[in-house]
């Protein structure tokens, strides 16, 4: 008998392992809630700060990181005991997150805007607002009953491109004027007083108020402010042009807005250097009386100025309120004299 056949048959080959495959890049749409919550920790870097902006929770805002983060398959913050730092990813991904996030709230803008009333978001500082601005919306609302203006009264200069806003009215230099700005009107400066005291300055009842010099009988109402027009503002400024650099009123009010001056010179507390164009109204009602008449005005190299957002723009009742803006200045440079 043949040994060989006696033997076993060899053992089949086994196949070669193969690696195992790898897995695809998810295709699916991230969710905005996520996306949202990581743009506003990139860029407070912050998350505590990032839940009081987006109302939630830090909890919240940590799930909806680690949620985006296992949906890309990378870290995209680094995060220590007392700091937060973007990862090279996440640095690639929030430019990119700020520029879809923005086209789709100003889109959402747009159709709300459409579907409801047309809102007008204009934007400028306190005193203007309360001396300038709202004295004379009355008769633009009655003109337009279906546009709606909301004033955001702020002394800080706002980005604009960067806000829902959609005019700005501004105070500064032409030096620092924003391009693509439209001069209102300027400024001038000009002692005022109530029409109260001025008559008691006249009838005897109270020290006279013929002369810059009497004003050493009076409580003068001062700018308090470090910004570059604060010296144009000044009483020093004036009194100087005046003759009476070294002049010392019976005391100083300081006061650190324009209408809380303008209020002091209305309840007869004080004397205010006034800005001319603020108080035109009341100058011609007699509520505010210039004591040295018109000569004794000053000018400054301040202006007021109209800015409007790119969006601002595009729609039609943005426009109807910046004409009439134009309208409301053309009359107030008239009141004042300027050409």
């Amino acid at each position: 008998m043949n040994q060989a056949s006696t033997l076993p048959p060899a053992p089949a080959a086994k196949p070669a392992l193969k690696s195992p495959p790898r897995a695809l890049p998810r295709q699916r749409p991230l969710a905005i809630g996520p996306l949202r919550a990581f743009e506003a920790v990139a860029r407070l870097l912050s998350f505590r700060a990032a839940a009081e902006e987006l109302h939630l929770t830090q909890s919240a805002i940590s799930r909806q990181i680690r949620a985006l983060e296992e949906e890309i398959g990378t870290a995209l913050f680094l995060r220590g005991t007392r700091f937060v730092e973007l990862t090279s990813d996440g640095a690639v991904l929030k430019p990119t997150a700020e520029q879809v996030l923005q086209r789709l709230d100003q889109s959402v803008r747009q159709i709300r805007q459409a579907h409801g009333r047309q809102v007008v978001n204009v934007t400028t500082f306190a005193s203007f607002a309360s001396l300038w601005l709202i004295p004379r919306l009355a008769a633009f609302q009655q003109a337009h009953p279906d546009i709606d203006i909301r004033v955001s009264a702020n002394d800080s200069v706002l980005e604009l491109e960067d806000s829902e806003v959609d005019l700005a009215l501004r105070y500064t230099s032409p030096d620092r004027v924003p391009s693509g700005a439209l001069r209102l009107f300027g400024e001038v400066l000009t002692p005022v007083v109530s029409g109260m005291l001025a008559t008691q300055a006249t009838q005897g009842s109270s020290p006279p108020l013929r002369k810059a010099a009497d004003l050493a009988e009076y409580t003068l109402a001062e700018e308090d402010d470090h910004r570059p027009s604060a010296e144009y503002l000044s009483w020093r400024r004036w009194l100087a042009g005046q003759g009476q650099a070294e002049l010392q009123p019976r005391r100083w009010m300081y006061l650190n807005f324009t209408y809380q001056q303008i209020q002091a010179a209305l309840a007869g507390q004080a004397v205010a250097l006034a800005r001319l164009v603020l108080v035109s109204e009341q100058l011609q009602r007699g509520d505010l009386v210039e004591p040295f008449g018109p000569g004794a005005r000053m000018a400054s190299p301040f202006a007021y100025w109209m800015l409007q957002t790119e969006q601002g723009r595009q729609r039609p009742e943005v426009q109807q309120f910046a004409h009439w803006i134009e309208a409301q200045a053309a009359l107030s440079r008239a009141e004042v004299g300027e050409a």
